[in-house]
């Protein structure tokens, strides 16, 4: 079986999954998700993987579905595959996932980068959300994911019309968190994941958890997520030396526990 999904290890702390369908711009047909979904599993196990870095081979982050798949499948079969279960695998990653984004993120690739906790892209990068050209609409949280990323009006543009945007646009709209020259993209990823993957892992989830979960809950509940996270650090070695390091002028080392 193809490697249609690579699994590296850059840095301590940092993992790295790569789509690896370059011929097809990483368009993501069924075999790449279960790949890609079974890796995520696989890391969120791994207590000494802090950071999750995604990137794509060759020219693209991901073209978008494979529609060579979809073109004649019915109802009933796109139900049976039950493929939202292997984005879910993305969406419950407990570390921090960062997209790096070059060329083509279109479709289930903008859907995959908005699974991300943070996005680097290109300037090379295209993101958009083409489904309704072909007769369809997103399907993996496109709408919503994007709606809370950019506000309505400018989400109802993007999947009304199907059109592209630029890095720049994206970074102007809040899409993505920053941008950065083709050449060093993946260097500047790695060096975020390093940066996050050196801090302390308990905080690091709980924040990540925290926002997630208070993102879509009244102010009053995503508050009380907040006081109890920041209430139950205070039981971990590492508030401690964290703390007693600060106090001590010196550089903490942090566990995790």
């Amino acid at each position: 079986m193809d490697e249609l999904v690579l699994l590296e290890y850059p840095a301590p702390g940092v993992a790295r999954l790569r789509l690896n369908r370059p011929q097809a711009l990483n368009a993501l047909n069924l075999e790449m998700r279960r790949q890609l979904a079974r890796h995520f599993h696989a890391v969120a196990e791994q207590r000494d993987i802090r950071v999750v870095v995604l990137c794509g081979a060759g020219r693209a982050f991901a073209a978008g579905a494979d529609l060579a798949e979809l073109a004649d499948c019915g109802s009933i079969e796109l139900m049976q595959r039950q493929v939202h279960k292997l984005w879910q695998a993305i969406a419950d990653c407990p570390q921090p996932v960062i997209a790096a984004v070059a060329g083509y993120a279109l479709g289930g690739g903008c859907e995959l980068a908005m699974h991300a906790d943070i996005i680097v892209a290109a300037e090379s990068a295209q993101f958009g959300q083409p489904e309704v050209k072909v007769g369809v609409m997103p399907g993996a949280g496109g709408t919503q994911r994007l709606l809370r990323a950019v506000g309505k009006f400018r989400a109802l543009k993007l999947l009304l019309t199907g059109e592209r945007i630029g890095a720049a646009e994206a970074l102007a709209m809040g899409l993505v968190s920053e941008v950065a020259a083709d050449e060093v993209l993946e260097t500047r990823a790695l060096e975020l994941a390093m940066q996050i993957a050196a801090l302390p892992p308990l905080a690091v989830a709980q924040i990540k958890e925290v926002v997630l979960a208070g993102a879509d809950a009244p102010l009053v509940t995503a508050l009380m997520l907040e006081r109890k996270a920041y209430q139950l650090l205070f039981s971990s070695r590492d508030q401690q030396e964290g703390m007693r390091a600060f106090l001590d002028k010196r550089a903490a080392v942090f566990r995790g526990e």
